[in-house]
């Protein structure tokens, strides 16, 4: 698969929202608000007319534990699929996950893992070569972490054994569906956010 640095999906993602006739403002909060504000974000990008409907998607159920079928079968009958605003892909294999495409975010892939009682939202930000100061920019997130509500970053080891920083959320495999859906709209919106945020340390092209 090809590993595209976040930088190309915000681009992407600018062009989608101004195309969209969408407009950007900036707002003071309190920062516990943070996800709140995230919500009404996303409701506000909508026509009046669906605004109703989205409503009442909060009374979604779910099983008792999520196995990753089980979630791709409940992920794929909401509005967040049935609209075509993303895609989703079960990948089978000993540990199954499933491969999501924020198609509103330039086609952002994600990735969602049901580890026991756990569920784990991740998305690749960059290969670590693509950072000018590995140590400076490890002591930025550090101290900035918090600006991403319910997200983390880390420094994982790809498959071809590159290193790379992904952004992540986790939630409880008890979670109801629509919290499911909120980690993930909300992954993919911090994603975004912290590529704006710390594309002063990457390299020139990344």
């Amino acid at each position: 698969m090809d590993s595209k640095s976040s930088a190309h999906y915000q681009r992407l993602y600018r062009q989608r929202l101004r195309e969209q006739g969408l407009v950007k403002k900036e707002v003071w909060i309190l920062p516990e608000h943070a996800p709140l504000l995230v919500a009404f974000e996303r409701k506000l990008r909508q026509p009046q007319s669906l605004l109703a409907s989205m409503e009442k998607e909060e009374g979604m159920n779910m099983p008792q534990v999520w196995t990753a079928q089980a979630l791709h079968e409940a992920l794929a009958a909401t509005e967040l699929f049935q609209s075509g605003q993303a895609g989703i892909e079960l990948i089978q294999g000993a540990d199954a996950s499933l491969h999501i495409t924020m198609r509103e975010y330039g086609d952002l892939p994600l990735f969602v893992a049901v580890f026991g009682e756990q569920i784990i939202v991740e998305a690749l930000l960059w290969p670590a070569s693509d950072v000018r100061d590995a140590a400076a920019f490890n002591e930025e997130v550090l101290r900035t972490h918090k600006l991403f509500p319910l997200s983390s970053i880390g420094l994982e080891k790809t498959v071809d054994g590159r290193d790379c920083y992904t952004m992540f959320g986790a939630l409880s495999s008890y979670s109801s569906l629509s919290d499911v859906v909120f980690e993930i709209e909300l992954l993919a919106d911090n994603v975004i956010k912290a590529t704006e945020a710390y594309e002063g340390f990457l390299k020139t092209g990344a």
